[in-house]
């Protein structure tokens, strides 16, 4: 084996160890405030403790852990007032960016929104019945409402975007359960705006969704 090939399995193998320990926080699996002993996670994702700290100050920089030097590493908290920082700063980009998208749309766009669209409503009537996964949902989730803004014409704000949205989203896995038919009809309510390129409506509709989902978990959650 080369040193190249070492060096790309390597990096194939921090990666693997980044998305599944980001996948673990997100999902709420790693619970926020939870230390993050290097020995600990060596033996449950089976990477070494160097590229273990390579992927917790990776994650410390995108805002899931905590570095605290000698102190060592742990999940970020939530809290309400963080949680209401996201919902505002994911409406501010999303409702930007799918005015942008809309005002660009074409058919191909419009496919991928219905595409999107259809994946996240099959999962949503699954989810109502106890039998859906919620890894699934979640993908089906950020892919509908990142087709939405698909045609912002921006890389730098679609991946913003989807950081927010994975922070937001943490708090759905940690404070704050499925809530039923409420968000798939608002879910549709979004399609449906899309498809007439109605920019306002849809800000309007997207609005009320995050609201209700801060308020539920405002009303359900012990959040400080």
């Amino acid at each position: 084996m080369t040193l190249v090939e070492r060096t790309e399995e390597q990096e194939a193998v921090g990666d693997d160890g980044y998305r599944r320990i980001r996948t673990d926080i997100v999902f709420g699996r790693l619970r926020p405030g939870q230390k993050l002993r290097l020995e600990g996670l060596k033996e449950d994702y089976g990477v070494s403790v160097s590229t273990l700290r390579e992927i917790l100050n990776r994650l410390a920089a995108e805002g899931f852990v905590l570095a605290e030097g000698r102190r060592g590493f742990e999940v970020a908290p939530i809290s309400a007032g963080n949680l209401q920082e996201l919902a505002e700063l994911r409406l501010l980009l999303e409702q930007h960016a799918m005015g942008v998208s809309f005002a660009h749309a074409d058919v191909e766009w419009e496919g991928r929104v219905v595409s999107a669209h259809h994946k996240l409503a099959s999962t949503e009537r699954l989810m109502e019945t106890g039998l859906g996964e919620l890894e699934q949902w979640k993908r089906y989730d950020g892919e509908f409402h990142q087709a939405l803004i698909s045609n912002c014409g921006s890389r730098m704000l679609m991946e913003t975007h989807a950081l927010v949205f994975d922070k937001y989203f943490r708090y759905q896995m940690v404070a704050f359960s499925y809530r039923g038919n409420e968000p798939a009809a608002q879910h549709k309510a979004l399609l449906e705006a899309a498809l007439k390129r109605d920019a306002a409506t849809a800000a309007e509709t997207l609005r009320a969704h995050v609201s209700n989902c801060v308020e539920h978990a405002l009303a359900t959650a012990a959040l400080k």
